[in-house]
């Protein structure tokens, strides 16, 4: 879980960097997390109802709640959100109230 928070930060940072949006960084990590589960659930229904064959799986296997019993890859997408929400959250708050000290 740790290495998709890193993934998480790291996308989130460079899209910032880019186009100067927390909001977009942030959208691109947390739809880069759900992306990736949503594939492992894929890979999970192929192998536990399609035979293993990607032919067998219908469009909705990766969302089959049956591949999404256990809470490991529920918090593989949502922790990860999690921490750039409250990233962007915290480095929004802080550009809106700037510390006492700093204040005229």
């Amino acid at each position: 879980m740790i290495q998709h928070i890193v993934v998480a930060l790291a996308l989130q940072l460079l899209l910032r960097a880019i186009l100067r949006s927390w909001g977009a960084g942030t959208a691109a990590a947390c739809a880069w997390a759900i992306a990736r589960e949503i594939t492992q659930a894929e890979y999970r229904w192929i192998e536990w109802f399609g035979s293993g064959l990607r032919a067998n799986m219908p469009w909705w296997g990766g969302l089959d709640p049956r591949v999404w019993q256990k809470a490991d890859p529920w918090l593989d997408w949502l922790v990860p959100c999690a921490v750039v929400l409250v990233v962007a959250f915290v480095v929004r708050t802080r550009r809106v109230h700037p510390p006492a000290s700093k204040r005229p």
